[in-house]
């Protein structure tokens, strides 16, 4: 939900307009994961150090109050609303101040963020930074959340804290300050940045990425995560004077002067329009920047001092154009028309010689197959990715196969034991639900594989082994072409696990053989997007939708509903149609628009009885199915059919689920809401 960047220049001078410009874009390049406030801190203008004598007049009152260290305090710009609304405030104030916005910095730290309420309203004084203190003494930005923050507020308060805002996050700068300051009076006149973000780490209880800037350590920054993804980008800065060798492990940049620019972000897309070397930041990493140096130390509750670490950069393979529109409206609809890419992204290097290789899983397969039980675990979109997904690996595998919603099992507690494999889900790799569920079955001794878009996420450091989609960046708030390459990813995986089956083998060529086909046939499909313009248009007055389907389609009829619930703000119900009679039937009339899935498998002649029982209650009919079957499920002329093509079962739900996904975007363009962020939600759910 919440977004991090942050940006320091070393060596290299760059101008306060440009600053602020690196740190809006960044936001910007956030913007989709949700958000409802957002806010910056740069450094104020530059000035002579305060003299001993005039320090002895602080807190006098007869004087200009002045702040405890030899600068001015940093500038906080916070608003509630969009970040082009935080863009204008911030502007209008600079101006106001008379600051120059062409003043030049060899060296600058910025922090920015985007917020998503979660303790106190949207409103400024909730927005990030948070701060220490009026002097700015120490400032935090923070995604996730502190689970002890009551107790740490009450005991700063005790101490003569004061606090502003209704947030969890007010207690780390103010903690950070309270060390600090306690550092000092007990004598310790060169505590360093990294001694006081450790110590208040080590307080800290709960799942966080944490950004730390503070006046008394002036172009420095600190980062810190627990079960929350943040990420180092570096850029080498190399011209005609300037050579020498390239960045390509940390230790690189411990020890030289050159000119170089520094990225934090909770997120990829942020940084990869200014480098494509980075480094995701591991659980209690402590990453600390100081004269354009970085050092990265490992805390560890059991010993006093945490320990220094050496780490290599990995390579972005992401492009400039991914994070753009390009000719498209939204992102929502790149993404959908994207999918022939995503899915031979997907399949790429992992379909070889009539057979699936999946490096991440390789010397784990023995295990899973001797698994008593296999456990889907995700929330949302990837829960229904993985419900499309579950019948191949019973078919497959021959190993019962249960469905969890992540929420729901940790309430029950529900039992995981050490013969189970427990497949978790996730397209961000940061779902809070998920990662709490994960940690759960980690302690319960579960093999634990996780199926995610997101390199670097805490799922993929977490999980024992995995699958990354490679689906490409995902904008749009609704999930489109993570959700058919996560079903992709885990038709391979049931590939894989049943290889040893002879019994198999001619199913899973045939299954083979049509993945390769599978972007041929989704370009085919998404030729139906005037089709389904039209079909939103005769919707857009209608107040609900409902779907039924059955088999491996019931997935693809929760999820069709939910991208209509989710963009189009729009009542919608994907419900299974073998419960039709059981309830739902009741609802039937010939106002209430309903789609049935009724593609050819092995529930397709039960399909054609629902048709036939929904058309003599006068429902309002549109069907999907096989081409060429429209005249053998049409019950009356007059009825609208969508006809797909055809491929293996267990492919299905991918190519049906395309003309659902239009459907959902044309009705939500139609009915004049916002595509690609929906009211209320967010991408990245970092919070339970």
């Amino acid at each position: 939900m919440c977004g991090i960047f942050a940006y320091l220049n070393y060596n290299v001078a760059r101008e306060r307009r440009y600053i602020l410009e690196v740190l809006f874009n960044g936001l910007r390049r956030l913007e989709y994961r949700g958000y409802d406030s957002a806010g910056i801190a740069i450094d104020a203008d530059l000035r002579p150090p305060v003299t001993n004598e005039k320090k002895s007049d602080y807190g006098s009152g007869e004087e200009e109050m002045l702040p405890p260290y030899d600068s001015l305090p940093p500038l906080v710009f916070r608003q509630e609303g969009k970040i082009e609304s935080l863009v204008r405030s911030v502007y209008f104030e600079v101006d106001a101040m008379d600051l120059n916005l062409e003043q030049s910095f060899p060296v600058h730290a910025g922090i920015a963020h985007t917020r998503w309420a979660t303790h106190g309203v949207p409103s400024p004084r909730n927005s990030h930074p948070q701060s220490s203190d009026a002097w700015n003494e120490f400032l935090v930005v923070h995604n996730g959340i502190i689970t002890n923050y009551e107790v740490l507020k009450e005991t700063l308060v005790r101490h003569g804290f004061t606090f502003e805002s209704e947030t969890d996050t007010e207690v780390i700068p103010k903690l950070a300050k309270f060390v600090f300051d306690k550092a000092r009076e007990e004598g310790e006149q060169t505590v360093t940045f990294s001694q006081v973000v450790t110590e208040v780490m080590r307080q800290l209880e709960g799942a966080f990425a944490l950004i730390f800037k503070s006046a008394h350590y002036p172009n420095e920054l600190i980062a810190c995560t627990r079960g929350s993804t943040l990420i180092l980008g570096v850029k080498e800065l190399i011209d005609d004077k300037i050579r020498g060798k390239l960045f390509h492990d940390v230790k690189d940049l411990t020890k030289d002067e050159k000119p170089k620019e520094l990225f934090f972000s909770s997120d990829l897309c942020a940084i990869v329009e200014h480098t494509k070397k980075y480094l995701a930041i591991e659980d209690n990493e402590v990453v600390h920047i100081k004269d354009g140096c970085v050092s990265i130390l490992k805390f560890d509750y059991g010993k006093e001092k945490p320990a220094s670490v050496q780490r290599a950069l990995s390579v972005l393979e992401m492009e400039v154009e991914q994070i753009k529109k390009g000719n498209y409206d939204h992102f929502m609809q790149k993404e959908i028309h994207e999918q022939p890419h995503s899915l031979t992204t997907t399949m790429r290097g992992r379909l070889k010689d009539n057979s699936v290789v999946l490096g991440g899983l390789k010397e784990h397969l023995k295990t899973i197959r001797h698994s008593r039980r296999i456990i889907f675990i995700g929330c949302g979109t990837s829960y229904n990715a993985a419900l499309a997904a579950r019948p191949l690996f019973e078919e497959l595998s021959g190993i019962p196969v249960t469905m969890e919603l992540a929420s729901d099992l940790q309430d029950r507690q529900g039992p995981i034991y050490r013969e189970d494999t427990a497949v978790f889900v996730s397209q961000s790799g940061e779902t809070a639900d998920t990662l709490l569920a994960l940690e759960y079955a980690l302690a319960n001794g579960a093999l634990c594989v996780g199926v995610t878009n997101t390199v670097g996420s805490t799922l993929a450091r977490k999980t024992h082994c995995g699958i990354h989609i490679n689906a490409g960046c995902e904008i749009g708030v609704a999930s489109t072409k993570a959700y058919t390459s996560q079903i992709v990813a885990m038709a391979m995986m049931a590939l894989a696990i049943g290889a040893d089956r002879i019994s198999t083998q001619a199913r899973r060529q045939a299954i083979v053989d049509d993945l390769s086909n599978l972007p041929y046939k989704i370009s085919e499909v998404l030729k139906l997007d005037g089709e389904m313009r039209d079909l939103a248009e005769s919707l857009i007055d209608t107040q609900s939708l409902l779907v039924f389907g059955r088999g491996y389609n019931y997935a693809t009829a929760l999820e069709g509903a939910l991208k209509v619930k989710e963009v189009a703000l729009m009542h919608s119900e994907g419900m299974l149609a073998g419960e039709m009679k059981h309830g739902p039937l009741a609802l039937v009339d010939e106002t209430l628009p309903i789609i049935v899935i009724a593609t050819r498998d092995g529930c397709f002649s039960k399909q054609q009885s629902v048709i036939q029982q929904l058309h003599a209650r006068k429902g309002r009919l549109i069907v999907m199915c096989s081409e060429g079957d429209a005249s053998s499920v049409r019950p009356v002329e007059s009825c609208k059919v969508i006809e797909v093509p055809q491929v293996a079962d267990c492919l299905q739900p991918v190519i049906n689920i395309i003309p659902l996904q239009l459907l959902a975007y044309h009705l939500t363009v139609q009915r004049g809401y916002d595509v690609d962020q929906p009211r209320n939600l967010a991408k990245s759910v970092t919070t339970q």
